[in-house]
């Protein structure tokens, strides 16, 4: 491996045991699982995750019976999903054109992809044109504003979170899950919202990330943020560390 090629891979890697992570916290394999309900997922459908990632959700579908495609626009996740579930079907594409013929998918699924897309109208027009008839839409993310922390300095945290929100490209799109797809003419529209409560300490890099993030944008400075990192780490030393995490959960039905 060429030391060009080993700077490509670590951002995809460091994203991917990110992802991991995340699908170990208390609740997810719970919202995953609440995620399939909706979608339908029964023997004999078909489906496509987007933004599949490593590939976990596809290989969860495919433990039900359902025929599910997992498609990801980085090559080096998608090679990663293949290497861990080498039975699957992981394709390279965007949200924006995913190489599905019309109307061949009974169901269709985003988890922590809407923030990151810069049309998300555009993501829709592309998940009706690929769902059959009467199909259904699954969308699950968090709003990059609402991450609610305790901390003995409220005005540095909300500052620290605006700030992070800043450098996501649509960081209030799971907010408007429920708008987006009623404009996009879908159906049946609901939304959840499954919040977690987390108290130790396996939450500290997430909330040095935000951290660090806010930093880069110059909203805070470098002291401000080694304070606010070092009073969270003993919060959750002396067990009293606090976040909550509210996970939208949105579904809807394709029109006949």
């Amino acid at each position: 491996m060429t030391r060009e090629t080993e700077k490509t891979r670590q951002p995809t890697d460091d994203l991917i045991a990110l992802l991991d992570a995340a699908d170990c916290l208390p609740g997810a394999e719970e919202l995953r699982a609440s995620s399939y309900d909706l979608l339908g997922a029964e023997a004999g459908a078909s489906m496509v995750d987007v933004g599949c990632g490593a590939g976990r959700a596809v290989a969860e579908l495919a433990e039900r019976g359902v025929k599910a495609v997992g498609v990801d626009p980085d090559e080096r996740m998608t090679t990663v999903a293949r290497d861990r579930w080498p039975e699957a079907d992981f394709r390279i594409a965007e949200a924006y054109e995913l190489p599905l013929p019309d109307a061949s998918v009974d169901g269709y699924r985003a988890d922590k992809v809407f923030h990151e897309l810069a049309d998300p109208k555009r993501a829709l027009a592309e998940a009706r044109r690929v769902l059959a008839p009467g199909g259904r839409i699954v969308l699950v993310g968090q709003d990059w504003d609402t991450f609610v922390i305790d901390s003995d300095d409220p005005a540095l945290t909300r500052t620290i979170v605006h700030a992070r929100a800043d450098l996501t490209v649509s960081p209030h799109a799971a907010r408007r899950y429920r708008n987006l797809l009623l404009n996009a003419c879908f159906a049946d529209v609901t939304v959840e919202v499954h919040t977690g409560v987390f108290t130790g300490p396996m939450m500290l890099p997430l909330l040095t990330g935000l951290a660090e993030g806010a930093c880069s944008t110059g909203a805070v400075t470098r002291a401000q943020i080694d304070n606010w990192v070092a009073e969270q780490r003993a919060r959750a030393d002396a067990d009293r560390l606090f976040l909550a995490l509210p996970m939208f959960l949105a579904s809807a039905t394709a029109p006949r």
